[in-house]
Formats: C-alpha cells, structure tokens, sequence
C-alpha cells in the first residue's frame, strides 16, 4: 500500500501531547490523519489532517470514527475495545490488536498475565472492592507498606498511592484495584520495544527513571541508564519476553524495578509512545513516534541506538497554579547548550499536570545530568 501522498487514512484515537508528537512524523511523511478525542482544545487538533470531538470510551463514536480510517492506532489505552473488535472483524487494521488492549487495560489482568507467563514482577493481591483491604489486613493477608492501585483508568501518578496505614485507604475510590508488595529497589528503569507485523523487533537502550516523590510522576529520564552492562542486558531480556508473550503491533514500553540484589521485576507496561521514550526525539537515530508509524504502517524499523546521551525533564504545572499558563524564564533555558524544549500545547495548567518536556543532550551524561538539574530548578510553570 502507498502511505505516503496517497488516499491512505491513519486514525489516532486520542489527541493530547503523545498524539501530537505522532503527528510530527506523519507531517514529515505527508500521511493523511483523522484524530478522534473528547476535548475540543486537544493539542493534535492543530496538527492532525481531520479532527473529530467524542468520547473515547463510547462505542458508536469509536467505531463510526474507525470505519473512516485504514489503520487505527492509540495514544492512550482507555478506550471503547468492543467498537474495536467489531472493526477488527470488519478488516480495519487495527495497533495495537484488541487482544494486547484487553491484557494492559487492567492492572490486575496484566500482572494476572505476568505470572501465567512466568514474567518475574511484584506479589500482589487483587480485589474487587478497596473497601475489602481492611479485612485482608485485619486476616493477615496484608501487611503494611503496601502500594495501592486502581485497575483501571490510572494515568500520570493518579490511581496509585503508597498506604503505611488503614488511614491512607481514606478517600480511595471503592472500586476494582491490587495491593502490590512494596519492592525495595535501586532503580526504577524502563525499555521500549517495537514490533510490526512482519515480524521485526527492535529494542531502545534501557533508561533510567528519577520520579517525584509527591506526585509519583517522572521528573527526568536518562538514555542510558547509570547501571552495569549485565544488570541491563537483564532487563532487555524481559522487556523482550514480555513483547514476545502479550504479541503487540507498534511500541511497548515496559516499566521495571530493579531491586537491591539486581533483580529486575515488571512493574507495568504501556502499548503507545511512552514518557520513557522522549529523550529520543533529539538523542536518538530513530525516535519513538516515528519508529511506532513504521511499526503499524508493517514498514522497516529504524536504529534505536542514540546519538548522544538524552536526558528528558518534565515540565509539569506547579503547585498553587491553576488557570491560564505561563512559561516563566523559557529564554534562560535556552541559552543553555543541548537543550530543546517542547511545550505540548494545553491552555490551562493545574499542579503537576503534564504541560511540556525538556531534552537536553550531550556526549557525556553526567553533564547533561548536571544541564538537566539547572533546567528543572530554572524554568517554571504557572498560571497567570
């Protein structure tokens, strides 16, 4: 099939910041896009081809939305999967398959699928309710700390929290979740793989990730991660078991712990461009976005080898803000060397909502580390 200038249609369900990074790519490629998402400010509105406003989650609008399109992909996994399977059945291509959605929408199914699988990840215990925790602790069937999790619709840091006490199950929504053993680790790490339908799979350099401790966002990414060849060749190996068992279309990015005996233990994954990986729109040969358009269009994957080290900061809302946003000191950051930043577009800012990234590359990460850490104290994100 000819993409490229042609009567070709790629669909991209949701339209936020990850949406609009795609379609940089498919710009450059001159392929035609048609975005469906709920917000009529969506960051991809300006970039995409057609732009449709609806809801994600509602079956008529996801399958009439689908049924324009040639290939249809995500940028966000909560989604209506049935209008998807139904379009599926009716030959629209759909990356990721159903079958790789139904797996990582819920938490609980994912780590369910990690232990038939024999993917080494953390003890947990899945309810039906939070509100039946208590008895579990009450029973001996937990102890604290242990590490909630909503399983289904957490996004950014919301839907998990660290309980010390039954205090902290106050105010939890009273809905499907886990409680996961808290892993004592050293790093928390994170490697993309890619796959397309021929078959090819190619795997990015393991990053490492900082987070911030009130949010349970990342503050930084860093390509490559500060850790020995041996503890990332481990876990290159499970990112690949993982890719290998749950068959995906497109990118993967499989989030892990590594503990304090070097072990490495799957903490989640996520089917779409991915946080982890955008470090690579500067550092590497082939970036993310346009390495998941090769991916689900079935063509040759790019080198996911980088060119210099990367290091990706956030840019979140600040706290105390909310309302019309303001980039405060964006001209003393660029007067620093190696640093890009990329502002994703979104009127309105709020604390720690996701508002922009920074790159900041160099031949040497320890500098670039040292860049970052001057970027993130300097520049701010508030409302007017």
């Amino acid at each position: 099939m000819n993409y490229f200038s042609s009567d070709f249609k790629l669909g991209i369900l949701g339209g936020g910041q990850l949406g609009k990074m795609l379609l940089y790519e498919t710009r450059k490629f001159d392929i035609h896009t048609k975005v469906l998402d709920p917000s009529p400010e969506a960051p991809s509105k300006i970039a995409c081809n057609e732009f449709f406003e609806g809801d994600l989650l509602d079956y008529d609008t996801v399958y009439n939305f689908g049924k324009k399109v040639d290939v249809l992909t995500i940028e966000i996994e909560n989604v209506n999967t049935k209008a998807l399977e139904k379009l599926e059945s009716e030959g629209v291509k759909v990356y990721p398959q159903t079958d790789a959605l139904h797996i990582i929408q819920n938490k609980a199914t994912q780590k369910l699928f990690y232990v038939d699988n024999n993917i080494p990840t953390a003890p947990f215990s899945r309810f039906a309710y939070t509100s039946e925790i208590e008895d579990s602790v009450a029973n001996g069937g937990l102890t604290f700390p242990f590490v909630w999790k909503s399983a289904q619709f957490g996004y950014d840091g919301q839907g998990v929290k660290v309980v010390r006490s039954l205090k902290d199950l106050e105010g939890l929504p009273n809905s499907e979740c886990i409680a996961e053993t808290m892993i004592p680790f050293k790093n928390e790490l994170a490697v993309i793989v890619v796959r397309n339908p021929s078959g090819q799979t190619v795997s990015y350099p393991v990053v490492e990730m900082e987070f911030h401790p009130e949010a349970n966002q990342v503050e930084y990414v860093l390509c490559p991660a500060r850790i020995s060849d041996e503890v990332a060749q481990k876990a290159i190996d499970v990112a690949l078991k993982v890719s290998e068992k749950i068959q995906h279309i497109g990118i993967l990015a499989v989030e892990m712990f590594q503990t304090k005996d070097d072990e490495i233990l799957v903490n989640e994954v996520a089917p779409r461009p991915h946080n982890s990986g955008h470090y690579s729109i500067e550092a590497s040969y082939t970036n993310q976005f346009e390495q998941h358009i090769r991916a689900i269009l079935d063509l040759p994957l790019g080198s996911t080898e980088s060119k210099v080290a990367g290091i990706m900061v956030n840019l979140v809302g600040a706290e105390g803000h909310t309302g019309e946003v303001v980039y405060q000191n964006m001209e003393k950051i660029l007067q620093l060397d190696g640093v890009t930043p990329h502002i994703y577009g979104k009127k309105q800012t709020r604390p720690f909502r996701k508002m922009g990234h920074v790159t900041i590359v160099n031949q040497d990460i320890a500098q670039a580390r040292k860049i970052a850490e001057k970027v993130k104290n300097t520049i701010k994100v508030i409302s007017k």
